[in-house]
Order: structure tokens, then sequence, then C-alpha cells
């Protein structure tokens, strides 16, 4: 994530991004490998660049009905965002951008969608590690983690905005080729920079969109039930937050301050407090205060 020259055009262009380590997504391959009859994923859109692959999916969800299944993946985003607004801005294909649209409301309520991120979460960490041969962890709600020198570091990030009557876009952005002199933060990372086996970003979004399916095939099935599913546990192993004393930065400027022991079946992280009860948290930035 890092600043760029938006007075660049939008047009076939040099720049210093332009290497033989970063070549475009091969958006036929990418097409035939996932969009089959009877699958999720209906279109697979591939742009060079946009501002927001999130708010160009959420606008076309409210032209009309889309259909659940839409992908929109861009090669450069310029006006990202992650959650609370930050701005996230990358390398042109430096990383893994991409927005996909679902309609999760025949038959799962409401109140489980909060599960939609944590899914996808799961999805995004067993892709990479599959497709890269890079251990990835997750933080509650939305972050990807790897470890660069012996550090903790956020690669990635996932955002769900409600789209349209009934749908919910989730957008992924994963920092994959991004070089040390390129990081925003001393806090970012990349799966180059953590080691990855292999940054070719087909391979990693195929399998980054088949986990994705497959994980919300199964929660689907379960009525939204994460315990009955798996994903539950699934995400509980995965998950860098738990077992850690935690500050929960709360809507309204509160901070709660605890160790995180569990997510429970609604999605939310259960923090057990100096006073001895356990405060669900629904929403809001989580500090790790300590490794666990």
């Amino acid at each position: 994530m890092t600043p760029r020259d938006d007075s660049e055009s939008s047009g076939p262009r040099r720049s210093r991004w332009s290497d033989l380590e970063r070549p475009p997504l091969n958006a036929a391959a990418v097409r035939r490998a996932l969009v089959r009859e009877g699958g999720l994923w209906r279109e697979v859109d591939v742009v060079q660049r946009t501002g927001s692959t999130n708010s160009d999916l959420v606008a076309r969800a409210a032209e009309g009905r889309l259909r659940e299944g839409v992908v929109l993946v861009a090669e450069e985003q310029t006006a990202a965002r992650g959650r609370l607004d930050r701005q996230w801005v990358a390398p042109a294909r430096s990383g893994l951008f991409f927005s996909v649209l679902l309609r999760p409301g025949d038959g799962v309520p409401m109140e489980r969608w909060g599960w939609l991120p944590l899914l996808t979460g799961v999805a995004v960490a067993t892709g990479l590690a599959r497709a890269g041969g890079v251990d990835t962890a997750l933080k509650w709600p939305n972050d990807v983690l790897v470890t660069v020198g012996g550090e903790e570091r956020k690669a990635g990030g996932i955002l769900a905005e409600a789209a349209g009557d009934g749908g919910v876009v989730v957008g992924v952005g994963v920092n994959v080729s991004l070089r040390a002199d390129e990081l925003p933060v001393p806090t970012a990372g990349s799966l180059a920079l953590a080691g990855a086996v292999s940054t070719d970003r087909d391979p990693l979004l195929r399998a980054v969109l088949r986990g994705l399916e497959d994980w919300y095939g199964r929660w689907r099935a379960a009525g939204g039930d994460a315990g009955a599913c798996g994903l539950q546990e699934a995400y509980a192993a995965g998950c860098a937050t738990l077992g850690r004393a935690v500050r929960a930065e709360l809507p309204g400027d509160r901070a709660l301050v605890g160790e995180a022991v569990a997510v429970d079946g609604d999605g939310r992280l259960i923090l057990a407090t100096e006073a001895g009860v356990q405060e669900p948290v629904g929403a809001g930035d989580i500090v790790h205060l300590r490794a666990g």
C-alpha cells in the first residue's frame, strides 16, 4: 500500500511498477477455472484500473438485481478503502484486489451475516497457504497477517458492505509482491516479504475464490450456523487474536481491555475483562497488546 501519482493516464503506460515480477492476470484463464454450471461464480471481470472494486460493485448492485456470484478484479485501485474509510492504494499488479457480490438472505438470518468477513478470511488464509506456500494468520475481524523478520505484519484486509436489496459486497486486498522500499508503514507486509514460495497471482486468486465458494456453500447450507458447518472451529484455529491481551477501540470513543477468549456464534469477539465478566465485541478496532 503506497501512494501513487494519480495524474498518470488510465491507458497503457510505462512506470517503475512495470516489471517482469508483476505480469498481468490472465482473465480468460481465471474465468475458465472458476465459472462453471452450478457454481457460485457466474461472472469474473478484470479491469486494469479503477477507484475501488467495492464501490463499483455496490453501485452496480444498487442499479438492479445483480446476480449473486459476480466477481470484480482490478489490477490497480486508486481509491480503495479499508475499514473506517482508511485509504488503501498499492502499485499496479502488486496484489490481489477484488470484490464479490453475495446474497445470503435466502435461508441465512441477518444476525449471522457478521460471519461473512470472517468466512472470507478463512478462505483467504487457506488459499494463500495452498497456492503461495506462505503461513498466514487472521486478526479479528478483517486483517490478514504474515510474519516478516519474526514480526507480525498486516498483508491484507477484508471489507464487507451492504449492497442493494439483500446483497453484501465483500472486498479483499492482499499485498503479494510489495517490496520493502514500497511499504507505507513498518507494520505492513506482503507475501513476498514473508517468504512465499510463489507470488503468481493467477493461482493465488483461483485458490482464494475456490475456498470462498466452498466455505460460503457450507455456511449457507447450515443456515449460517458457523458451528454446525465447521467455520467457527476453522476460524478459531487460524485467529491470532484469540488468547491475546487486546484493546478494543469501540464506537463512541470507548475502549475495552481484556483477553480475547472466543468468537461466538454470531462472529463477535468475546473479551474476558479484569472485572471478571465476558464482553462481546461486534464492531471496533482491535489492538494486540502482547504476543500470545
